[in-house]
């Protein structure tokens, strides 16, 4: 009988074998490192890369890091020992991967940096990003025009939260924003009640919602005992819920007390619901599907000896070059324009959201 189920196992291998999938000729292959599936947004760039890469006929080598640094690091020297063609990283933190991509480049290995940067490194090849600029001024628009629908002329009561300090465009994010931002606080019409500015003050590491959570909750004991906050300028989804949960727990959104205008990014589900339920005021999209489209397209370039296509050659200086990108354009999201953006572009169903 063991033999038999041997037998069997061995034949549906085979099988499996001589019926591979056309990806899995020698087109290459396009080895995949993500930080982590703590985010619905990481995997939804994980499954977008895949999906796009075995489509233009390229085997995949999808690797999570769940945030660990030191996990990443092995993933993307297991790749390269494996023999990848092009390495895609998502880099956790961008500044540990430099002896790592000298390894890539003596195995004549090309990398393309997806989303984050990757800093001091010489052999980062290509950059495939958003505006990340661009997101932080649509964030700080977006909180400034929620504050005079919801609570008139001002001056505003506003905190402030960065992202995680060792990700390259939480500085963009932040700094995006405090172009619309510091004219109004220079005027008074904005006021910061905590005093807490600047990344090194307001960063998140790890772009944790706990410790958001945790923070918004000392501001408010520190400073809010006998004011009200008007907005909190968030830089991600995650961090949001975080922030919200702790006004929520102090009354905010419930009564006379009116919610805060607050922000987010990367219209990930359960933002997206509470956006549609009054409390988070607004998110930044960012099309998964199309930077995977992009990412796609530099693979294709690299590997076919042509020049990938590219947007900018003067924003993304790493520390060792200026690194050639493709930038895509965010869309702000509201209550007023969710279901045209989100799913009339067939991001999300109806289905997924109510």
């Amino acid at each position: 009988m063991k033999r038999m189920v041997s037998l069997m196992a061995g034949l549906a291998i085979g099988a499996g074998l001589l019926s591979a999938p056309a990806f899995a000729q020698d087109k290459g292959t396009v080895g995949i490192a993500m930080p982590t599936k703590s985010s619905a947004r990481w995997i939804s760039d994980g499954n977008s890369m895949v999906e796009q890469a075995e489509a233009a006929g390229y085997a995949t080598d999808l690797q999570y890091a769940e945030d660990d640094i030191p996990n990443q690091l092995a993933q993307i020297e297991n790749m390269i020992t494996k023999g990848v063609d092009v390495l895609v990283i998502a880099a956790i933190d961008g500044t540990t991967l430099s002896n790592a991509l000298e390894n890539a480049a003596a195995s004549g290995i090309k990398v393309i940096a997806y989303d984050r940067l990757i800093r001091d490194s010489a052999n980062v090849d290509y950059y495939a990003t958003f505006d990340n600029f661009k997101v932080g001024v649509q964030q700080a628009t977006s909180l400034v025009k929620g504050l005079e629908e919801r609570f008139g002329d001002g001056p505003y009561n506003v905190e402030l939260f960065g992202g995680s300090p060792d990700d390259n465009n939480a500085y963009f994010f932040y700094n995006g924003a405090m172009s619309v931002l510091q004219p109004l606080i220079d005027s008074g019409k904005v006021v910061i009640v905590s005093g807490q500015m600047g990344m090194d003050t307001v960063g998140t590491l790890r772009w944790d919602g706990a410790v958001a959570q945790a923070r918004m909750d000392n501001l408010l004991s520190a400073h809010y005992t006998d004011k009200q906050v008007h907005g909190v300028l968030s830089p991600y989804d995650g961090l949001s819920i975080g922030i919200l949960s702790s006004l929520k727990g102090v009354g905010y959104g419930s009564g006379d007390l009116k919610m805060p205008i607050v922000t987010g990014q990367d219209a990930e589900v359960q933002s997206v619901k509470s956006i549609l339920a009054g409390e988070q005021y607004s998110t930044v999209f960012k099309d998964t599907r199309e930077l995977a489209r992009v990412t796609v397209g530099m693979v294709n370039a690299l590997l076919s000896g042509s020049e990938p296509e590219i947007n900018d050659t003067s924003t993304y200086d790493n520390g060792v070059k200026v690194v050639p990108s493709y930038l895509l354009e965010p869309v702000s999201v509201d209550a007023s324009n969710w279901e045209e953006v989100l799913i009339g572009s067939g991001y999300y169903t109806m289905d997924q959201i109510k």
